[in-house]
């Protein structure tokens, strides 16, 4: 796994497929002060379920900040689109099927689960400024807690 983008770095502007079927600019997903691109696993498991259902229930103090909001997960736009459905997000996924995004990002590798290797998406988290510039990153995330440390983290850089 290539290293994630750090702080300093800019992620190159890309379209990229959302969950309403529709391509757009990353850059046309930021809010004034930036984009919060996080990136998780698999649609409809208990980590990324929880994970979603708080940036959703989250999502108004976050653009209330000035973010966009997205997540990225390699599974397609119809999956997305029921992850969306069942758990009534507010907020847009994107559908990276060729793991693109995630590969640029350095979050798409090697992984280990009960003794066995796969490749997949590590759960980190990128706070990008509106010209896509990293902020801040939060890698190896922990689901429990992760929003709210984003939201204290967003306040006390002055947003």
């Amino acid at each position: 796994m290539a290293e994630a983008l750090q702080p300093g770095k800019k992620l190159r502007d890309r379209t990229v497929s959302i969950t309403d079927g529709s391509k757009k600019k990353l850059s046309a997903l930021a809010g004034p002060e930036g984009l919060i691109l996080y990136f998780y696993p698999r649609d409809n498991t208990p980590g990324c379920t929880k994970e979603a259902c708080s940036f959703r229930d989250n999502h108004a103090r976050l653009k209330k900040l000035g973010y966009g909001l997205v997540g990225v997960s390699t599974d397609s736009v119809r999956s997305h689109q029921s992850f969306t459905e069942k758990q009534n997000l507010n907020f847009p996924l994107i559908a990276d099927e060729e793991h693109a995004l995630a590969e640029a990002c350095g979050v798409y590798g090697e992984k280990k689960l009960y003794g066995k290797s796969y490749m997949g998406i590590t759960r980190t988290t990128f706070i990008l400024d509106p010209e896509l510039r990293v902020r801040r990153v939060y890698d190896k995330v922990k689901v429990d807690g992760h929003t709210e440390q984003i939201l204290g983290d967003l306040k006390s850089d002055g947003n």
